[in-house]
């Protein structure tokens, strides 16, 4: 979907595949960070763990489209061209 409103002009793309796996990836760190200074912060797993569902639930749907964006984004990129012979 978004692919259709931002159109490619760049040999460079990120696939699918990989934006999902950089947000699963990422989620899992946030994840751990979240619970554990929430937890160090009130000593109570049910806090920590409902803040952790909670706040990943939408968070991760943001960052997904927020690397799907930026994937498009031809800005700060480095293309590699090959010199034709």
């Amino acid at each position: 979907m978004i692919e259709k409103l931002i159109p490619n002009k760049h040999k460079t793309e990120e696939t699918l595949a990989r934006s999902v796996v950089k947000t699963v990836s990422y989620r899992v760190v946030i994840l751990v960070c979240d619970f554990a200074l929430i937890f160090l912060y009130t000593h109570q797993v049910k806090v920590a763990v409902g803040f952790m569902v909670v706040s990943n639930s939408y968070s991760t749907i943001g960052y997904f489209f927020h690397e799907r964006i930026w994937g498009k984004i031809k800005w700060g990129k480095l293309i590699n061209k090959k010199a034709d012979g």
